[in-house]
């Protein structure tokens, strides 16, 4: 072989070289929970572990978060491409800085209903909304439950309360102590959290915010303008794979839980597997989920809920409906079908 030839040669197994490469070129998406490595956390953790995303050309990573405000402040701000974040907290950020150039959008509704709820020990004489009234009501200053009160609080004629701050990780403690009267968190969370510090199931009286005519809806994935606008079709890919990975948490969430212990593994397997059922059936496969659909929101009800986020959490600008939302990401209405009958 002269020069020539094998110059020619070189060039073409470079070519085939960069084409390969090309074709398997994966667009990077940094994606960040609204919490840590719990129960939840499977619907992200199974479709990555099952190489889902990677099968829909993405590399996705995915990263605990420390609250939903926090996670829409970060894809805000372009640290992240992706998110999993409280609706609630995204149309307070929107509201709030109406002229951030990079304000992100919920693509996916994944929990139709709040988790939110307050709870209290049946001791406390606590049984209803009403008797919270003049009560010590404890809770982080960001909990979703906190910001949300004054929308439970109106719509079942709850007074004036008192409340006490403190770390998530002190939340059940205080309560079980008898610190506190009365708490707000996610059900799934605090509910499992006051078992593990001692309280009886059957002690606890537990006030879930939909069952008391608070129709919010709860964790949304969001993405960034710049994703959307630059990469659509990395964002359709991601849902997919979502919905893929979704579909097999929700038939069996007890093989899913592998992916999260894979991440964490000091995590208590029955605990995140009762977690994430409870999730799953208080607000992913709830009545208004089957009702409506996975993944879509009601533009009436998205309406309402912007307009008592903007009274309830005294927003700069009025929240608009058609800012924080977009369906034109979303699969198929029949790809969407994914939540077991019941």
């Amino acid at each position: 072989m002269n020069k020539r030839q094998l110059l020619q040669s070189f060039l073409a197994a470079s070519a085939l070289g960069l084409g390969v490469s090309a074709a398997h070129a994966q667009t990077p998406i940094k994606f960040q929970l609204d919490w840590r490595f719990e129960g939840p956390a499977a619907l992200f953790l199974h479709p990555a572990a099952k190489g889902y995303f990677k099968d829909a050309g993405l590399d996705v990573s995915v990263d605990a978060g420390n609250g939903s405000g926090g996670t829409v402040t970060r894809v805000a701000s372009g640290a992240y491409d992706m998110g999993f974040a409280d609706m609630a907290a995204l149309m307070e950020f929107h509201a709030n800085n109406p002229d951030s150039p990079n304000k992100p959008v919920a693509v996916m509704m994944v929990y139709n209903n709040t988790p939110a709820s307050a709870m209290a020990l049946k001791k406390s004489g606590i049984t209803k909304p009403t008797d919270l009234t003049g009560k010590k009501l404890g809770a982080p200053v960001f909990d979703a439950g906190r910001r949300a009160f004054p929308i439970f609080a109106k719509a079942n004629g709850i007074g004036a309360v008192n409340w006490t701050a403190m770390d998530p990780t002190l939340r059940e403690t205080m309560l079980v102590r008898g610190d506190i009267d009365a708490i707000t968190g996610f059900t799934f969370t605090s509910l499992l959290n006051l078992e593990a510090r001692g309280a009886k199931a059957s002690d606890i009286v537990v006030l879930q915010y939909p069952d008391y005519g608070v129709k919010l809806y709860g964790n949304a994935i969001i993405a960034s303008p710049k994703l959307l606008k630059e990469k659509p079709e990395a964002v359709k890919a991601f849902l997919g794979a979502f919905l893929k990975g979704t579909k097999e948490v929700l038939a069996n969430p007890a093989e899913a839980i592998k992916s999260v212990k894979a991440r964490d593994g000091i995590i208590d397997t029955n605990l995140e597997t009762r977690r994430l059922k409870l999730a799953i059936d208080t607000v992913i496969n709830s009545p208004d989920a089957r009702s409506e659909g996975f993944g879509v929101v009601e533009p009436a009800r998205l309406s309402l809920m912007a307009s008592q986020v903007s009274d309830a959490f005294n927003t700069k600008t009025r929240v608009s409906a058609n800012d924080v939302w977009t369906s034109a990401m979303l699969p198929s209405k029949a790809a969407l079908d994914i939540l077991p009958k019941k």
